[in-house]
């Protein structure tokens, strides 16, 4: 046998991810992009059902005002989406509730002072209105980190080997929200993820008019499926005897949204009344505004690669940040329950959410931006009619957690794609993406299993805003995974090891005009460049 050339066995580096039917500004037919906002929409329900479903009833919520969070998180979300799409990062990317949220919010529903209060209705109501408060002052640090170009100038200390172990960590370390939920309703998680994987990979090529059908609505094919053959298991009486948990997770029904929804609602600012503030709540917000900005810097990445574009410069990822902190400006506005951000960190219940939209990208082979903007028009569209909204929230979450097993380790896999530019024979390098991954995964566990057992987070001062902060930051494995890899990558023999690190590759994306394909990608529309200059 012949010797074999390095050439032959290796693969050149490449920019932008190959294969992809449309990228961010390219755009399928209108029918075809509708179909495939329509399926981002129902993939967008999971969070939006589930953050409203665990918080409203600790606050005293009932099930009209739970409903009524979902549809105004769903509206929020969907603006969000928009404003995020056309003036922020411009990549296709949806922005919803986040889990990153949950630890202070849980803090101000176990206030004294709210929980206290005998009448449920008027415990709600503070409550909310105290969260409202807290997310209004906290979004002050994504607007101000966003709009001053600092958070920009931060990431002039990122390299391809220390956003490895972050952008990795936006989907791994979701593993808890894949299995394990779908384990608690096998008989339908199970089928969705086979079927799931049968559609969008063995059967992909299958066509229709020249259409790839199945790969590109395998998500909407299965869960139809699926959704239907659990609504036949509830109205049979399947799980008329099983325990709760077992209901919750299998039934179409476990929610009482549909019966509780209003035909037409339209959510509006302040509609929950006057939010108040208080200092310790709004310190403890502001760490969950961190976490959502680390994760959504390495969701942004990820989201750049399954569009097929560039990564995004400093500039346009300051922008995108300044226009997240308005985003979250609006959540307390509107009264969401919840911070939004572009991806869903893990957290002390080891539930998450909203990357499972970027794995998307990737499963469909279709990183348009558009697609994205008529999702955002499907959740404004869906949460103004409570009903029909209802309808589709009415999916177990089991099948969600069966797809989440495939997006959240393709997102996973593109973190693991930036090694290509750095030196992987470098010990060095190994040193960094292996301890950076491994903490990572590791303080998290640690921090979620303290609290399982004690009930309260490894830091419990008589402070409890810096509790949150604690608590917080480090229950957030892309947080951690960026504390430690950016620490390591710039503090660990610095010198002469650019090219080891990929820096040759990196440098010329740190600027709008470093390469000539950014003005395509990024440049906003309507000419504003004109009045908005990329620094």
């Amino acid at each position: 046998m012949s010797d074999i050339k390095p050439e032959e066995i290796s693969h050149p580096p490449m920019d932008q991810l190959q294969g992809f039917e449309y990228c961010i500004d390219s755009n399928p037919s209108w029918g075809e992009a509708i179909a495939l906002g329509f399926q981002h929409y129902i993939l967008a329900l999971g969070t939006a059902v589930m953050i409203p479903t665990f918080l409203v009833p600790l606050m005293g919520g009932s099930d009209d005002d739970k409903v009524r969070v979902v549809q105004t998180l769903l509206f929020v979300g969907g603006i969000n989406t928009l404003i995020q799409t056309l003036f922020g990062t411009r990549l296709p990317t949806i922005i919803g509730g986040s889990y990153a949220f949950l630890i202070p919010i849980i803090s101000i529903i176990h206030d004294s002072s709210f929980s206290q209060i005998a009448n449920d209705r008027e415990r709600f109501l503070q409550t909310m209105r105290a969260i409202q408060g807290a997310l209004i002052v906290s979004s002050s640090i994504q607007i101000i980190l966003g709009y001053s170009q600092l958070w920009g100038i931060c990431t002039r200390f990122f390299s391809p080997v220390g956003m490895v172990p972050v952008v990795s960590l936006v989907g791994f370390g979701l593993f808890y929200r894949g299995f394990p939920v779908v384990g608690r309703c096998v008989e339908i998680g199970v089928p969705m993820l086979i079927l799931f994987v049968a559609l969008s990979q063995y059967l992909k090529h299958l066509s229709v008019r020249r259409l790839p059908l199945l790969e590109r609505f395998a998500l909407l094919i299965s869960i139809a499926i699926l959704w239907l053959y659990a609504h036949i298991l509830t109205v049979s009486g399947a799980y008329k005897y099983r325990p709760v948990k077992t209901q919750f997770n299998c039934r179409t029904d476990r929610a009482n949204l549909i019966s509780s929804a209003p035909w037409i609602k339209v959510p509006y600012p302040l509609q929950w009344g006057a939010p108040t503030f208080d200092a310790g709540h709004a310190f403890g917000m502001m760490a969950a505004v961190f976490v959502s900005l680390v994760e959504s810097t390495g969701a942004y990445k990820a989201a750049a690669r399954l569009a097929s574009a560039t990564p995004p410069p400093a500039h346009v990822l300051s922008r995108g940040i300044g226009w997240q902190g308005i985003g979250i400006l609006l959540d307390g506005l509107f009264g969401t329950v919840s911070g939004s951000t572009v991806s869903v960190r893990t957290n002390m219940l080891k539930e998450r959410g909203h990357r499972e939209n970027v794995g998307l990208l990737g499963s469909t082979r279709v990183g348009s931006r558009r697609v994205i903007q008529i999702s955002a028009g499907f959740m404004i569209f869906f949460s103004i009619l409570g009903k029909f909204g209802a309808l589709f929230a009415s999916i177990p979450f089991t099948i969600f957690a069966a797809v989440y097993c495939i997006l959240f380790g393709l997102v996973a896999a593109v973190g693991l794609s930036f090694l290509q530019f750095t030196n992987m024979n470098s010990m060095r390098n190994l040193f960094i993406v292996g301890v950076s991954i491994f903490l990572g995964l590791s303080i998290p566990e640690y921090f979620f299993s303290y609290t399982e057992s004690a009930n309260r987070g490894p830091a419990h001062t008589k402070t409890e805003w810096f509790n949150d902060y604690i608590n917080t930051i480090f229950s957030s494995p892309a947080t951690v995974a960026l504390i430690v890899s950016v620490f390591l990558d710039n503090t660990l023999d610095f010198k002469d090891t650019a090219r080891d690190r990929g820096m040759p590759w990196w440098v010329r994306f740190r600027t709008f005009k470093g390469d000539s394909r950014n003005e395509e990608f990024y440049t906003l529309p309507f000419n504003l460049n004109r009045f908005f200059p990329p620094s």
